[in-house]
This record gives C-alpha cells, sequence and structure tokens, in this order.
C-alpha cells in the first residue's frame, strides 16, 4: 500500500509541477513572472548591484541551472562566457533568446565624436544590450516568452495566452504615459546618462542620451568642459546614474550645473515604474 500510495505522489508531482526556468536579469524576471505566473519558478543569475558586464554565477546558482527546463538569455555580456557552461551542466536545458527579433542600435557616445578626439571617437563602437528599455521591445520579449512557455507546456496555453495580453495591454498603457509626459518637449531633446544605457529609450521617444563615460572610462578634463558646455545650451534638467557604477564624476557635473543626480538602473525589477520615473525626471518634473 505504501509503494503505491508513493508511486501515485511522485507521479501526481510530476503531472503538477511547474516550469523551472533561469532569466539573466531581473527585468526579465518580472516579464517572465507577467505571462509565467503561477505555473513558472523564476531564478535569477546577476544579482541586484551587480553588473551583468562582470558577473560570475554563485555555486548554488549552478543548482537553479542544473534542474531548470528554460533559460531565457537577453544577450547581456556575461552570457557570452557562461551559456555555453550552463548547457554543458544541463544538456536539456533549452535556452531561448528574448532578444530575437528586435532591432539592434549601436552605442552612441555622443560626445566623444564631438570632440574631434579621433583615437577615441571608435571606442564605443557595438551593439547596445539595454533592449529592454523601450516598450515596443518588451512587447516582443513577451511573445517570444510566451511561445517558449507555450511550447514547453502547451496544456496551459489559454493560461500563457491570457497573461500575454494583459502583460501586453499594461505595456500600452506605460507607453502611452510616458508619450504624454515627454510631449512639451521638442523632438531630439537631450538627457545626460552617466553610463549610455538608455538607447532605446532614447529613440522610443525621439530624445538624445548625452554620455559621461563610455565603455567604463571616465571623460578627460577636456572632455568634461565640452559636456558641460553642451548641458548647459541643452539646459539638460538632471544627469542619470546607475548604482552599479561610480558616480563621483556625475556629482561635480550635476553641482556645476545646479541640476539632480538621479539614481536609476535598467536593471530594475518594476521597469514599467522605472521608464515612467526616467520620463518624469527628462521633463523636469521630479
Amino acid at each position: 500500500m505504501k509503494k503505491i500510495t508513493l508511486i501515485f505522489l511522485l507521479s501526481t508531482t510530476y503531472i503538477f509541477s511547474n516550469i523551472n526556468a533561469v532569466v539573466s536579469i531581473l527585468p526579465e524576471q518580472t516579464f517572465v513572472k507577467a505571462i509565467g505566473g503561477d505555473k513558472v519558478n523564476v531564478s535569477l543569475m546577476v544579482e541586484p548591484g551587480n553588473s551583468p558586464h562582470t558577473y560570475e554565477p554563485k555555486p548554488s546558482q549552478m543548482v537553479e541551472i542544473a534542474k531548470a527546463h528554460l533559460y531565457f538569455a537577453i544577450d547581456v555580456e556575461f552570457e557570452d562566457v557562461w551559456l555555453s557552461k550552463f548547457k554543458n551542466l544541463n544538456p536539456n536545458m533549452q535556452i531561448i533568446d528574448l532578444a530575437d527579433n528586435i532591432s539592434k542600435i549601436e552605442i552612441e557616445a555622443e560626445h566623444e565624436e564631438e570632440t574631434h578626439d579621433h583615437h577615441s571617437a571608435h571606442k564605443h563602437e557595438g551593439e547596445d544590450p539595454h533592449v529592454w528599455t523601450a516598450p515596443a521591445n518588451v512587447k516582443i520579449i513577451a511573445r517570444n516568452i510566451y511561445n517558449a512557455l507555450k511550447k514547453e507546456d502547451p496544456e496551459n496555453s489559454d493560461y500563457y495566452k491570457k497573461n500575454l495580453d494583459r502583460f501586453l495591454t499594461s505595456i500600452d498603457e506605460t507607453d502611452q504615459e510616458i508619450t504624454d509626459i515627454l510631449s512639451p518637449l521638442k523632438d531630439g531633446e537631450k538627457f545626460m546618462v552617466f553610463h549610455p544605457s538608455w538607447g532605446y529609450f532614447a529613440k522610443a521617444y525621439n530624445l538624445k542620451q548625452i554620455a559621461v563615460e563610455v565603455e567604463g572610462k571616465e571623460p578627460k578634463p577636456k572632455e568634461l568642459i565640452h559636456l558641460l558646455e553642451e548641458a548647459k545650451e541643452e539646459k539638460v534638467k538632471a544627469i542619470f546614474t546607475q548604482p552599479e557604477f561610480s558616480d563621483t564624476v556625475a556629482k561635480i557635473i550635476a553641482k556645476e550645473l545646479q541640476i539632480p543626480v538621479v539614481k536609476v538602473s535598467p536593471l530594475a525589477p518594476n521597469w514599467s515604474e522605472n521608464l515612467i520615473n526616467i520620463a518624469k525626471a527628462i521633463a523636469g518634473k521630479h
């Protein structure tokens, strides 16, 4: 009798077990939870306060990889090194690239080009990985998540579809709110950032980011002077820094221009509120 009961329990556990998914960064966790709901367990790789450029997983996180059904990648730098190792550890795990079907843009570093310093003008080349900072891209990401979950768990496809539709509606609402906040600004309005992480956001709303540092390098004195002149001319209303990076130079610039330093991370889990707050700061509605 005990043996039969044990077999029954094991079989029901298998039938009703959730999908084990792993994501690289916090925004992905938010997106997967929105669509997967209570049918997906989501583990995170790059923990808060860490940079996806240099992150190394902990042994406890490798345990999560070993039991994962799906890994949702998004083309951040640490994946270049670790995805193949994850696949070796768990060959049955499917790797889904959520950046599929998203048109990538190049990282821009406007102030370097304008200083006519030809040695540094090309140092920033490469694709911007921060695709999730534009609502239209998040809609593509959401559909990629839905397709992966539907394939992995077809019996619950209706459940995932309802969640997808609900989430797409919320993305449209976020987009509209940001558009309304930014509507008084002129086309090509500039905002200052420490690290060039907001290219997709800028492109989506016809803005231009002025980057203080590029590829981890702070501006030279001559470049800093140019930045200050441009920021004054453009009447920038805030300078955005990230918790993952030092903000010493940003504070110097902010003091000189008498504008606030706004700490905001593209890796924040509350992506909608995050983008709305950025729009308010750019519009001077702190």
